[in-house]
This record gives C-alpha cells, structure tokens and sequence, in this order.
C-alpha cells in the first residue's frame, strides 16, 4: 500500500478546502450550468468543484469520464496552464470539455448542448 507523505496529506486537504470553498462561491455561469447538470438532468451523475489529481475542477461527470470547466475572462491569462491541466485529465482518462463563460450566460441551451453531446459519446 502506497504510504502519502504528510506533505501530500496537507495538499489533499488544501484541495479539498478549495474545493469546499468554491462550492459554496460559485460564479453565476457555473450557477446556471450546474442547475442544468445536477440531478442526472442528462443521464448522468455530474459532481461539482470535485478534486481531480491535483486539480479543483468546474464539473465531473466520472461515469462518463468528463469534465466540464466554464471558462470566464480569468481563463484569457492561464492558458498554457488550462493546457497542462487539460494534459494531465486526459493522461488521466478523461475528456475535458471548456465552454466559454460568456456562451452559458448569454446561450445556456446551446452550452447544455455541447454537454450532452459530450456526454453521449462513449470515450
């Protein structure tokens, strides 16, 4: 059995303080997605802010392997770390799916759409 070390310990914890925080602080585009998300709304069981290796993400879908990030204007200055992120997901199992924050406020259904179309694909 692999032993963590306290220092990975104490990281876990972090995340999962983080994780806890931006659950009860959402932005109101992941508002609005997750009201459409939760409750197997599209067949599928979606969990919020969920730590994901060593990542905080938006939405996990894990019986469909997805992730869903809504991506606001704070995304336009990380993308190489948005592109390491998206990486490790995927090196992960995983199929990351990024919508812009602008397209769930202003087009939610086209948004939900991109989802459950992810969604139904089998990866």
């Amino acid at each position: 059995m692999h032993k963590q070390s306290r220092q990975q310990l104490k990281f876990g914890a972090l995340l999962a303080g983080c994780a806890q925080f931006m659950r009860h602080n959402s932005t109101d585009t992941e508002q609005m997605l997750w009201r459409c998300l939760a409750g197997k709304r599209l067949g599928v069981a979606f969990r919020r802010q969920v730590v994901v290796d060593r990542f905080v993400v938006d939405f996990a879908a894990p019986a469909a392997r997805l992730i869903v990030e809504v991506d606001g204007g704070y995304h336009s200055q990380r993308v190489a770390a948005d592109t390491r992120q998206d990486r490790v997901l995927q090196r992960l199992g995983y199929r990351v799916l990024r919508l812009d924050a602008e397209l769930v406020r202003h087009n939610l259904q086209e948004a939900v759409e991109c989802v459950r179309r992810a969604v139904g694909v089998v990866g």
